[in-house]
């Protein structure tokens, strides 16, 4: 299954595709990235986010919450339900047509390394798991919500591996892509 999803990744991620996708992600982070920022910095009372937090636990979870206060924790819901929805799609579109086309140019036809492509599929949807299980708590503040608490950080840490870990792969074959081509010019 997972190689017939990356077959058809490769197929769709034409230049054309790819182009849109990388305009589509430096619209969105310029654009919407900031606003979004500046509003989260309004009703986060000087409190990390979870989002952008590599390591935080389930306490920290609680602290934050804590500081958000009620309206703060209905913005914070409600950015993850509107804003972050549609977030990890852009990078994710980003990312998968960026390496299925590098791949399709650097790698063998045949090549395991083509897989590279789903990483950042994989990535968006810890992204979800993160907003929805983070969600979870601050709804239920001051409630605890055993389990969800818990794997709320595991969610989060996941999806920052799997997004970091796409951009160098990203980075990392096209370095390979273009070794090669260097090397295919020197032969001629």
């Amino acid at each position: 299954m997972w190689t017939s999803i990356s077959n058809w990744l490769h197929r769709v991620s034409t230049t054309w595709v790819a182009v849109g996708a990388l305009m589509m992600f430096l619209s969105f982070s310029a654009l919407v990235l900031p606003a979004q920022s500046a509003r989260a910095e309004t009703y986060a009372n000087d409190a990390e986010s979870p989002d952008t937090s590599l390591f935080y636990s389930a306490s920290d979870l609680y602290e934050a919450a804590e500081a958000y206060g009620e309206q703060g924790r209905a913005a914070y819901v409600r950015a993850r339900f509107t804003f972050d929805l549609i977030w990890p799609l852009v990078y994710a579109l980003f990312l998968t047509t960026a390496i299925s086309w590098v791949s399709a140019r650097a790698l063998a036809p045949e090549s395991r390394g083509r897989l590279a492509n789903l990483v950042p599929v994989l990535g968006a949807l810890f992204d979800y798991l993160e907003n929805v299980s983070t969600s979870i708590v601050m709804v239920r503040y001051p409630t605890h919500t055993p389990v969800v608490d818990t794997l709320a950080p595991v969610f989060t840490l996941v999806k920052w591996i799997l997004v970091g870990g796409s951009f160098v792969l990203l980075f990392g074959i096209a370095l390979l892509g273009l070794g090669r081509w260097v090397k295919g010019r020197a032969t001629r």
